[in-house]
């Protein structure tokens, strides 16, 4: 499939200028107060966690402003939320406890990268204020900073994300019901639902289903 292939560092570096001393020197190991204030202000984190056999997943976190707690410079907690059970990064943090995180607000263009070790907790004090409406989630997962700095604004300036102009119209895409039914066809698997049920469960989860 692919015909020209860099295999090396140094083939890589070779094609490309070293990074300036601003862009070296911007990474901290700590939360300072730009980073803290960033975080507070992000209602969306995308978490990227590998397994033992270094297979990669990125999944989404999301809720209200400051739902990912700052516990001091070096430690965070994002709290669990119901989902499709699947826990595939809480299992890869089983695995390998190296994470990435990429914090982002709505509207703004630069985002924060934080990478550092996490682990699985279930300590009473952090999931005590992730509670909402009375429900208190099972699990949080807990991360020491190792890495913190911020990212420009030019894959967001390219892809024009923010841009509501620029936003394509999806009515012409299948919904997600007739997505996961074929996929499940595609894997020769059968399960006893229509696709106007799945839809139904799927709309009911995410109005009744996201505490």
């Amino acid at each position: 499939m692919f015909k020209k292939i860099v295999t090396s560092r140094s083939d890589f570096r070779a094609m490309v200028p070293a990074p300036s001393d601003l862009v070296v020197a911007k990474e901290i190991n700590f939360l300072d107060k730009h980073c803290k204030s960033f975080i507070a202000r992000s209602p969306f984190v995308l978490v990227a966690t590998s397994n033992k056999n270094g297979q990669c997943d990125v999944s989404p976190r999301g809720d209200a402003p400051g739902f990912v707690q700052v516990l001091d410079d070096k430690h965070l907690a994002i709290p669990d939320r119901p989902g499709n059970k699947r826990f595939d990064t809480f299992e890869n943090i089983l695995d390998n406890p190296h994470v990435g995180l990429l914090f982002m607000i709505p509207g703004l263009q630069e985002t924060l990268r934080v990478n550092g070790k996490a682990v699985v907790i279930q300590d009473d004090e952090i999931l005590e204020v992730a509670s909402v409406d009375g429900k208190r989630p099972l699990f949080a997962m807990g991360v020491e900073v190792e890495q913190a700095f911020i990212h420009c604004a030019k894959a967001f300036i390219r892809s024009k994300l923010w841009k509501s102009e620029s936003w394509q119209n999806t009515k012409d895409l299948p919904s997600l019901a007739k997505m996961l039914l074929d996929h499940v066809d595609a894997n020769k698997k059968k399960v006893e639902v229509s696709e106007k049920e799945l839809d139904a469960t799927i709309e009911e989860s995410y109005q009744t289903r996201l505490y």
